[in-house]
């Protein structure tokens, strides 16, 4: 039995809870979606009430972003810059939670670079 979302390629910038949250519905629906991460750590719910020698990802992480894949990506970098616009071309849906009017900064980049990808 086919889901109601399979075939479907999400792009997750989102961090925090209500990004996570929604993507994970995408995800429990059918939708590949692929989290973009921060170096060095990740998403910083990764490490979420961890202590320092308990490598292990918080289970708050676990909860909002299992049947995801996930990727590093440093989107301050060209290389990093020209991976996101590659993945975001290829995307049905590109998610993020920044809030409006946010200054162009890392934390804006997957809103340019969605921007740039369906120009360019």
């Amino acid at each position: 039995m086919s889901q109601a979302l399979e075939g479907i390629r999400v792009i997750d910038f989102t961090h925090d809870q209500a990004g996570p949250s929604c993507t994970q519905m995408l995800a429990w629906l059918g939708a590949d979606v692929i989290k973009i991460e921060r170096p060095p750590h990740g998403d910083r719910a990764r490490r979420l009430w961890a202590t320092p020698d308990d490598p292990a990802d918080s289970y708050f992480f676990l909860l909002l972003n299992s049947n995801k894949r996930s990727i590093v990506v440093d989107l301050k970098t060209v290389e990093g810059k020209d991976i996101a616009r590659r993945l975001v071309r290829e995307a049905d849906v590109v998610a993020e939670n920044v809030g409006p009017g946010v200054p162009a900064s890392p934390a804006s980049a997957p809103t340019r670079c969605a921007r740039s990808a369906r120009s360019g």
